[in-house]
């Protein structure tokens, strides 16, 4: 990997560190981790958020990884001039999940087909993050239009999707990657929304499609 472009990850929701463990091993990367995304505390608005993502980039380009919930934040920072990629690993923001019994349906559908050796691993990031701020963050960016967002962006836009993914359906992913002007979508076959963690190898790749030759 060229030395002068840093990756920033930044978890999903209540997530931190440790669920991109097995993608840092493949790329270099740093990890900022917000409220509701690793950090148990209050959840100001999508903007503020994004201020925080930037205010803690590296000097230099800069690749942005979101995953799940934090791809609104990422999205909202991916226009500050060191931002030279973004790379979104299952969006979440689907207008069609806003009703609780669409967002439980597609949560359970979800969660029964992910792996069963990272539960442990994911339910002690929940409890460090807590519920109150995972629910004020689901809250809070949950409306917010990330294809509004990616509107115009110039900087080259990868959507990651697991093909099993309830959370992201495929018809959402490709609208997410089609508003983004240099926008694509990579699809992986047979996994679901944890691909940070199952499918580190491919969302690497992804990273690297992104990076200087």
């Amino acid at each position: 990997m060229p030395p002068s472009v840093s990756v920033v990850l930044v978890p999903g929701l209540g997530l931190d560190e440790r669920s991109s463990g097995r993608l840092r091993k493949e790329v270099g990367a740093t990890v900022v981790v917000l409220p509701g995304m690793g950090l148990a505390e209050r959840v100001p608005p999508v903007d503020e958020l994004a201020a925080r993502l930037r205010a803690a980039l590296p000097d230099g380009p800069v690749v942005l990884v979101g995953h799940s919930q934090s791809c609104q934040v990422a999205a909202a920072a991916a226009r500050d001039p060191r931002v030279v990629g973004v790379v979104l690993c299952g969006p979440t923001t689907d207008p069609r999940m806003r009703p609780f019994r669409v967002l439980s349906w597609r949560w359970l559908r979800t969660a029964f087909t992910e792996p069963w050796w990272q539960v442990p691993l994911v339910l002690r990031q929940w409890l460090h993050t807590g519920p109150r701020a995972m629910t004020a963050l689901w809250r809070t960016a949950s409306p917010d239009p990330i294809d509004a967002r990616l509107a115009g962006l110039p900087v080259p836009v990868v959507v990651v999707r697991g093909t099993r993914d309830a959370l992201c359906p495929g018809d959402w992913a490709a609208r997410v990657a089609a508003a983004a002007p240099r926008g694509r979508l990579v699809e992986l076959p047979g996994a679901v929304h944890m691909t940070v963690q199952t499918h580190p190898r491919e969302v690497a790749a992804a990273v690297r499609s992104l990076l200087p030759t």
